[in-house]
């Protein structure tokens, strides 16, 4: 599989998060202007987002992150054309085009790092 653009630039910031302090702190503090300030380039948020950056480095801590709740689209109902593209057709814009983007994405599962148990 091969890395969209964005794969590679976010690779990239990370890196250079990794091996630079001093852009890891401006990072964090503004990451909009040091993104922009790294790649040249203008970031495109869509209208009302904020980026955030968390420092996640400090391996004597575990992170937990909460995704955004199902439950917004829990009681969205299909068109016959997203059910037809459910059942194995596909249709122009994506899987589900009236959910954000085009594209259906569930929830992930939250899980624990490999060393860490749940009792």
């Amino acid at each position: 599989m091969e890395l969209t653009q964005e794969q590679k630039i976010y690779a990239e910031i990370v890196q250079k998060a990794w091996e630079d302090a001093a852009f890891k702190n401006e990072l964090v503090s503004n990451p909009v202007a040091a993104i922009e300030k790294f790649t040249g380039k203008k970031l495109n948020l869509p209208a009302g987002k904020t980026l955030v950056v968390k420092d996640q480095t400090n391996e004597s801590t575990i992170y937990i992150n909460i995704p955004v709740s199902a439950k917004k689209y829990a009681d969205t109902e299909l068109t016959d054309e997203q059910l037809e593209a459910a059942a194995g057709g596909v249709i122009e814009g994506g899987c589900f085009p009236d959910f954000p983007g085009g594209i259906w994405k569930p929830t992930p599962i939250p899980s624990f790092p490999p060393d860490i148990y749940v009792i």
